[in-house]
Parts: C-alpha cells; structure tokens; sequence
C-alpha cells in the first residue's frame, strides 16, 4: 500500500471575473504521508481556501488532479466524491456547523447515520466521552460554550475515522486559553487515530506544531 494518502499533480483552478480571468489556485505539487501533519498558511485571498475545497473533493480543479487514498477524485462524479468524504474525510471548522436542533450526542450520529456506521451510537457515545462532554450528550448547541461546541465539531470529525481531517481555522471564534485546549486535544485524537491533518490557520504558533507546511502565495507554493 503506498504510504502517501494526499497526492497533489499541477493543481490549478481559475475562475471567470468582471476583469477576466482569474488564477486562485496554480500549478500546486505536493504529497503528504499517511498519520502527516500539515499546516496550510498564507495571506487572505492566497488561495487556502479554494484549495481545501480542492483536496476536500467539494470543487474540481480547472487542470491538475488530486489523489485521496489511491482515488483520483477528478475521475469521481459529485455522488461518489460526496460518499468517499463520507466515508474517509472529516471536518473541523471555525463556525463549528452544528445543527442546532439536535442535541450534541445527535450532532456526533448524524454523519455515522448517513454512512449507516456499524456500532453508531457506541461510536458517538466514545466519541463524545474522549472530548469530555460525556455529561453533556442530551445538551443543544446553545446550552454549550463555544469550546465546548468546538469539542462536539471534533467528536463528531473522529466518530467517521476519517483517513483525513481538514481543521479550517478550528480556533478562530475561541478564546487564548479553550484555543490552546481545543489545539491540544485535536493533536492528540490525530496521533491516536493515525489521521492526516491538513490545518489551515494564520496562527504561526498552530502552523509551527505541524511537521509540515505548505505557504500560498497569490495561488502559488512558495519553496519549503
């Protein structure tokens, strides 16, 4: 089996604008090993989060191609890409996305539900205790704190053990302190779960706990 999980071959993505022609992504190369940590950084408007999309399957590329677990996802059609982020992708977001009528237990199911998991429930149950909320699995979202909240978003992320986990700015709504906690436990439950983490974040001191970094400039990869 070959140890790299993300492999990246000249992807690029352009969009047509009011002033023509519009490059976001370009000619991006890169490969990134199975249980890697990753760190994407750059400026506002470099191109992350048009490339998260790209690696994530939620968008296709003008030219190039990514490979998830040995899949070519631009050879995928929309239902089977949206299956194999089902099935092998998990997400961590700065706005958290929980639904707001399902308690914190039903948020981490929800995901296990629609792949009809084996062991759901276990599954969410486990998941909910190794964050800390095991007393908080009947709370809504707006009975938790945000830090709290954020530890539901993660949860539910590990309960699908996912190949590969995108975390896009997972602290930016937190304070310094449940920030640090939140850093901490997502680097735990990574090693722990063998999981490639791809963060993107403007906090150098987030980016500096990754073992790799991938630096957009204006849509391109700077040299490491």
């Amino acid at each position: 089996m070959c140890s790299a999980l993300v492999i990246a071959e000249h992807l690029s993505k352009e969009f047509t604008g009011p002033t023509g022609l519009l490059t976001v992504v370009d000619d991006i190369n890169f490969t990134l090993e199975r249980a890697a940590s990753c760190a994407v950084v750059g400026a506002s408007g470099s191109g992350k989060s048009t490339l998260l999309g790209l690696l994530a399957g939620l968008d296709t590329p003008t030219r190039g191609r990514c490979i998830l677990n040995g899949q070519d996802l631009t050879m995928l059609d929309e239902d089977a890409r949206a299956r194999l982020r089902n099935q092998q992708i998990g997400f961590v977001f700065q706005q958290f996305h929980l639904l707001a009528t399902l308690t914190a237990l039903e948020n981490v199911l929800l995901p296990l539900e629609l792949g009809n998991a084996p062991q759901r429930l276990q599954r969410a149950q486990h998941a909910l205790e190794r964050v800390g909320l095991a007393s908080r699995t009947e709370h809504l979202p707006r009975q938790l704190s945000g830090g709290e909240q954020q530890r539901v978003a993660i949860a539910r992320a590990f309960a699908t053990r996912p190949s590969l986990l995108f975390a896009d700015e997972p602290t930016g709504n937190l304070d310094a302190r449940t920030a640090a906690q939140v850093m901490d436990l997502l680097f735990e439950l990574n090693r722990e779960a063998g999981t490639t983490l791809i963060l993107v974040t403007h906090d150098e001191r987030l980016a500096g706990r990754c073992a790799e970094r991938l630096e957009l400039d204006g849509g391109r990869l700077r040299e490491r």
